[in-house]
């Protein structure tokens, strides 16, 4: 992984070097008044716009498409088009899925940073290096002119109340990524008549936080939003911005707008068979995924705290021993390590991905979300107690193991001298 090869972050790596932006994200918790996200539209080259919209698992097929169509891609980016963080679940299992498959790509994420700070520690974990943050004001008065409303939770706000809150939010996520050590760039959209006398301050406040990059973008004309009336700033206006902006803090000059499907150089125009592609992988139902048989899953997954017991509940379990059965007889494969506890749904869908070769997990306990959840997924789940090498036995010879299941207690009324184990 080498930070310097990200062509939006380091002017020189845009001739060498690309990226392809993963739409997964459809959802936005904020709306802009110089927003209208479309989704299908090949000439328009901005952000929001997208042929197709993936789920995880079709965005890992694309990801492989792009790989081998272009030779150079060094980022993986979620740039909406909406919001990674108003689609939570989606960003994070595809970050999962893009880590695990290739360890050294560099991840990226750009966001209007209203509920990034929530996933700070998922940002971490995942070792996403750079994150973009569209911050448009750093004043309320002029953020309320830039906001329709702003929704937090299921509460949505309007432009006074949702700007204050959306500047709040903001300035936390940045100081919280510089924290942990992630490279920030912040983007200002520069909107004639409403911020573009502005941006100078913008640029100060940023530079204050230690922002490593400020890109000034001209605003982009959308006949559907509610500024369709404004006019891109002309290259003389966006000229002296950006120098009043630069002795503040860093500029980037070779911004292309990206679209939220952009595959390639930056200079590159989009590639008519990577969106033909991206479209049938958005087609691709859950259940027609590549058939997984038991020659493909060899393996059994177990969890064990000490390596000779079916003992740990899977809650618990930061690594499960992995156990090859194709010999007839268990055989020591690894000790994979599992995804950590938080992100909800999240940790037993990237579980999931991560025992794609398992066809069986051996439990001493578990909830009854992630058993709903790895069933879907084609595991067969077992709640067992005992010798792992005995039940190994029992599950690839299919013998009767009614003597392993893990029995539940049952609450008795009595007064009794019992193990707690439930009356025989």
């Amino acid at each position: 992984m080498n930070i310097e090869h990200h062509p939006c972050f380091n002017p020189k790596a845009c001739k060498t070097h690309g990226r392809v932006h993963l739409p997964v994200a459809p959802r936005c918790n904020i709306q802009c008044n110089f927003c209208d996200r479309k989704f299908d539209c090949v000439n328009e080259t901005r952000p929001g716009v997208s042929s197709a919209i993936l789920k995880p698992f079709q965005a890992l097929e694309y990801l492989e498409q792009v790989m081998e169509a272009k030779k150079n891609i060094s980022v993986v980016g979620i740039a909406g088009p909406g919001d990674p963080f108003a689609n939570p679940d989606e960003t994070l299992t595809t970050l999962e899925l893009v880590h695990r498959a290739y360890p050294d790509m560099l991840l990226c994420l750009a966001t209007n940073g209203l509920n990034l700070a929530d996933y700070l520690d998922d940002i971490a974990r995942l070792k996403v290096s750079h994150v973009s943050i569209t911050v448009n004001a750093v004043d309320p008065k002029i953020g309320e002119k830039i906001y329709a409303w702003v929704r937090s939770g299921k509460k949505s706000l309007g432009p006074e109340k949702g700007a204050g809150l959306l500047l709040e939010r903001q300035l936390a996520a940045v100081a919280g990524l510089k924290e942990k050590g992630i490279i920030v760039k912040v983007n200002t959209i520069v909107l004639p008549g409403i911020n573009d006398h502005h941006v100078a301050d913008i640029a100060k406040k940023m530079a204050d936080l230690k922002v490593d990059l400020l890109n000034c973008m001209p605003y982009y004309p959308n006949p559907g939003s509610n500024f369709s009336y404004l006019l891109e700033p002309s290259k003389k206006a966006m000229a002296k911005i950006q120098a009043e902006a630069g002795t503040h803090i860093p500029q980037m000059m070779h911004c292309r707008r990206c679209r939220a499907d952009a595959a390639g150089m930056l200079d590159e125009e989009p590639d008519v068979n990577l969106l033909i592609n991206l479209k049938k992988c958005a087609d691709i139902p859950q259940e027609n995924k590549p058939p997984v048989t038991t020659g493909q899953r060899p393996y059994i997954a177990v969890a064990t705290r000490e390596g000779v017991l079916v003992n740990q509940h899977l809650g618990e379990a930061k690594q499960l021993t992995i156990y090859d059965m194709r010999s007839g007889k268990p055989e020591f494969v690894e000790q994979r390590i599992m995804p950590e506890p938080g992100g909800k749904d999240f940790r037993w869908h990237s579980m999931a991905e991560q025992l794609k070769d398992c066809r069986v997990i051996l439990v001493n306990g578990i909830g009854d979300a992630p058993k709903k959840i790895l069933t879907e997924k084609g595991f067969e789940i077992l709640v067992l107690s005992g010798l792992i090498h005995e039940i190994l036995d029992a599950v690839n010879k299919g013998r009767d193991m009614n003597h392993f299941l893990k029995r539940t207690p049952i609450r008795c009324t009595a007064e009794c001298s019992g193990t707690g184990m439930g009356c025989m």
